[in-house]
């Protein structure tokens, strides 16, 4: 293969699968395209090495030293067992049976923006389920207690993504995970295994956190600013949307929700996927121990454990579980057919994208992006700037094409690359700022599936929850630039957070003094 690590050539498959990617909106497409340029530069634009060079590499995905490549092959079975558990959550009429049961207990406005919110957290398992479960169930709620369908998907939308970016039992978080462990593996890094790298990342997704905790402070006071306060002025007038533009957008029902549905068949599947992963978890873990030779301890059961092993374990154990709710509730052999289709087909896009993604970081690697771009920015660009231009590199990109995931796929190698080569120390930073930035991007973007189906399970008008979410969206992507400019020039995840965290009281300030404007403060505010 061709050496391109002292060449400007070694920019050229990155820059294509990002710039096709903004242009196209299309990530896998534009993926693609950058692993055959890739491939076609390492081979000298041979056809026959180049088709021989990607073979491998995908063969490789599956079969790897003469075995199964369980890692990769149990993360799919993961995700797509999860698209069915969700599917099949739904067709139960569990979240329907929330709903009523939540309407009896919640007497308020403030409760019922609470309970949406504490769904949202609850839900974590995938971003999708989530904006759906959580908006079937807390609509009927919020619209009895005069809450607009614009907050309604606000709420849905800032609960969605940031929970799941940062729950390693959810479908993002093995995602990433996946991601990590590929990075891990190119950089020969082995102080720490990919599950930890990814809970060292958490504390460090300042987006995430300080977006959650923003909506908490929202839903708890009923501030509302910018086209907010106009969406929520209409609806104490009892008009939850904006009827001038009609109907909002609603969903095909591909999936047919039954009667008879009760709380449990929604609570007690994810009660039982979070025991029995964690439980796994800790066993696989105590199990690698004991076979060298140490002694059990809670992080080093948590660091040596089989990741991908006990995901499928505690998705599976859950499935049965869920199934064996519903024996006895006479649902049609055919709308467990397809329940179970829909699910796996909701998950396609993940598996696809994860696919590719594991290609492009070989290609990636085998191409010396990191160590030309190293060379480059270490000569004009301090190391210590990184995570906050790459948490505003990624913010555009998935802003542009409307995915973090995508993003995700071409971002967290080529930031690792970079980090490594100039700054080693910030890799985990670098890491959280590119997945925080691509959560941003992706809350913002008027093309961002998540957006939309926000939009639909809230019963909003899409647009109208594009423009009363930006201003809070922004004031989390503030928060996370001026944590991550600190830390990067501190070289502190302490003072990084801590510079974060008093921008975040500043903001929160100037949202109670803005929304002491008019009368609107006093009626928003009631109960």
């Amino acid at each position: 293969m061709v050496n391109y690590s002292d060449s400007i050539v070694a920019l050229v498959p990155a820059l294509v699968a990002i710039v096709l990617a903004i242009v196209t909106r299309k990530v896998v497409i534009s993926l693609g395209v950058g692993i055959l340029i890739g491939a076609l530069l390492l081979h000298s634009f041979n056809p026959l090495d180049t088709a021989v060079y990607l073979g491998k590499n995908i063969f490789s995905l599956f079969w790897a030293d003469g075995a199964l490549n369980e890692w990769n092959v149990l993360l799919l079975v993961f995700l797509l067992l999860l698209g069915v558990l969700s599917t099949l959550i739904q067709t139960s009429g569990g979240a329907h049976a929330f709903g009523e049961w939540a309407t009896t207990h919640v007497k308020t406005a403030r409760g019922a923006r609470l309970a949406a919110f504490g769904l949202g957290i609850l839900i974590f398992i995938d971003d999708y389920f989530n904006s759906l479960a959580v908006g079937n169930v807390s609509r009927p709620l919020t619209d009895r207690r005069g809450v607009s369908r614009a907050k309604l998907a606000y709420i849905i939308d800032s609960t969605a993504a940031p929970v799941c970016v940062i729950s390693p039992l959810s479908s993002w978080g093995a995602f990433i995970i996946s991601i990590i462990a590929g990075i891990l593996t190119t950089h020969s890094i082995t102080d720490y295994s990919a599950f930890s790298a990814f809970m060292m990342i958490v504390p460090l997704n300042f987006y995430a956190i300080f977006a959650l905790l923003l909506t908490l402070y929202i839903a708890y006071t009923g501030i509302a600013v910018g086209p907010m306060r106009t969406h929520e002025l209409r609806a104490l007038q009892g008009e939850l949307f904006d009827s001038n533009k009609g109907t909002p957008m609603g969903m095909a029902e591909e999936v047919k929700e039954h009667d008879g549905g009760k709380v449990r068949d929604l609570v007690v599947p994810i009660i039982v996927l979070v025991i029995a992963t964690v439980t796994a978890l800790l066993w696989t873990g105590a199990q690698a121990l004991a076979a060298d030779d140490r002694p059990f301890t809670l992080i080093g059961a948590f660091e040596a454990t089989d990741v991908t092993r006990s995901l499928v374990s505690g998705v599976v154990i859950s499935l049965i579980v869920a199934f064996l709710m519903l024996i006895g509730r006479k649902i049609p052999a055919r709308d467990y057919r397809i329940s179970i289709w829909a699910g796996l087909k909701s998950m396609w896009p993940a598996v696809v994208i994860l696919l590719f993604a594991w290609t492009i970081i070989a290609v990636i690697g085998d191409m010396k992006t990191g160590d030309y771009l190293a060379s480059f920015v270490s000569k004009s660009i301090p190391a210590s700037y990184l995570p906050f231009l790459l948490f505003l590199i990624a913010s555009v990109m998935a802003f542009s094409t409307g995915t973090s995931w995508g993003t995700f796929g071409i971002m967290l190698p080529i930031g690792a690359d970079l980090i490594m080569a100039v700054d080693p120390s910030l890799l985990l930073p670098t890491l959280a700022a590119v997945l925080a930035g691509s959560v941003f991007g992706d809350h913002c973007s008027p093309i961002s599936d998540t957006t939309i189906l926000s939009s639909t399970g809230a019963g909003s008008h899409h647009i109208d929850h594009v423009t009363t979410q930006l201003p809070y969206a922004l004031i989390g992507a503030a928060v996370s630039a001026v944590g991550y400019l600190i830390l990067g020039v501190t070289g502190s995840s302490v003072f990084g957070f801590l510079g974060a965290l008093v921008a975040f009281v500043i903001f929160l300030v100037m949202l109670n003094v803005l929304s002491r404007r008019g009368e609107v403060p006093s009626q928003l505010r009631s109960e």
